[in-house]
């Protein structure tokens, strides 16, 4: 190969590189009309499910004086619209869990936003199980402080049909293992990829703020 051939592939594979490292990044905007009644629908749903439901992280005991789980107030400057970014290829990998065991999992996508004009990227991921949908767990400087030490959750789902993926950080909730013990329950544990260096007051609070009728 000729020189000139030779820096002509250089030239092709750096712009092959820059072009698969193109994305574009949520942004935040309004919620739509309804977002707080709705917000609130999804706690109070969440409580009755802690109360009355058989399948309640919360052991019987704990359901009778159960008075609901504990939430930073709602920030809508965490609230963001835009693209999940698929990767051509999902990449199998292992989550380890609470307790101790690993799921398997794919690397789906990635989602690109900013926090307080810091730009920020957090994974996506499927379990292989079939067990919900997008998978995004995260940890932030609220971890094991004001929020559950093994990180919180985040269900992404388009808010329109075929539309753009919503983030809306005070959707974000712990996993069950939180309420009920390792035996219970296997819960991923975030991966390092996904610990933000930001703190994130908004969603479900810790493990230790669950309230109780008389303490």
């Amino acid at each position: 190969m000729t020189p000139k051939a030779v820096f002509g592939a250089i030239l092709l594979a750096l712009a092959g590189s820059c072009a698969r490292q193109t994305f574009t990044e949520m942004v935040h905007v309004p919620p739509i009309a309804g977002y707080e009644a709705r917000l609130i629908e999804f706690r109070a749903d969440r409580d009755t499910y802690f109360a009355t439901d058989l399948a309640s992280p919360l052991l019987p005991d704990e359901r009778e004086s159960f008075a609901g789980l504990e939430y930073f107030e709602p920030d809508l400057s965490l609230y963001f619209v835009g693209d999940l970014q698929f990767y051509a290829e999902p990449e199998k990998l292992q989550l380890v869990t609470t307790s101790g065991q690993v799921r398997e999992a794919e690397r789906v996508g990635f989602v690109a936003f900013r926090i307080h004009g810091k730009p920020k990227r957090l994974q996506v991921y499927h379990l292989a199980d079939g067990s919900g949908g997008l998978f995004l767990p995260f940890q932030d400087a609220t971890t094991g402080q004001e929020t559950y030490p093994a990180g919180r959750y985040l269900d992404l789902i388009p808010s329109a049909q075929s539309g753009p993926y919503e983030l809306d950080f005070n959707l974000a909730y712990n996993p069950s293992c939180a309420y009920g013990g390792a035996e219970r329950f296997a819960c991923p544990v975030t991966p390092a990829e996904n610990r933000l260096d930001v703190r994130v007051a908004a969603g479900e609070r810790g493990r230790q703020n669950v309230q109780h009728d008389g303490g």
